[in-house]
């Protein structure tokens, strides 16, 4: 887990810091395009992760306690929204980016 922490920490370090180095605004950058379709990947694939994780965590729920079908169902429904957003934050996020 501690690797997989400092492994995020040092990619935000990069993202933040690669605008210090930027040059002029009249250059353009071919390689927007293709981050753009890495990172719809990447947070398409880890959102289908987390999908199946939380419905898979939900059907164990209700096989063990099917008297709190109701709170569980809630639960879910809320957490596969908050999931499935993140991934359309991405996709508005590359838009608004590519142009």
């Amino acid at each position: 887990m501690r690797k997989l922490q400092y492994l995020f920490m040092s990619l935000a370090t990069m993202l933040i810091t690669s605008s210090a180095f930027a040059q002029g605004a009249t250059v353009e950058n071919q390689w927007v395009p293709l981050a753009a379709g890495l990172s719809m990947a990447l947070a398409a694939g880890l959102c289908g992760l987390g999908q199946g994780k939380a419905t898979a965590s939900a059907t164990e729920a209700l096989a063990r306690n099917p008297g709190a079908r109701p709170g569980i169902f809630i639960f879910l429904i809320l957490g596969l929204a908050f999931i499935e957003s993140l991934a359309l934050f991405t996709f508005l996020i590359i838009f608004a980016k590519v142009k």
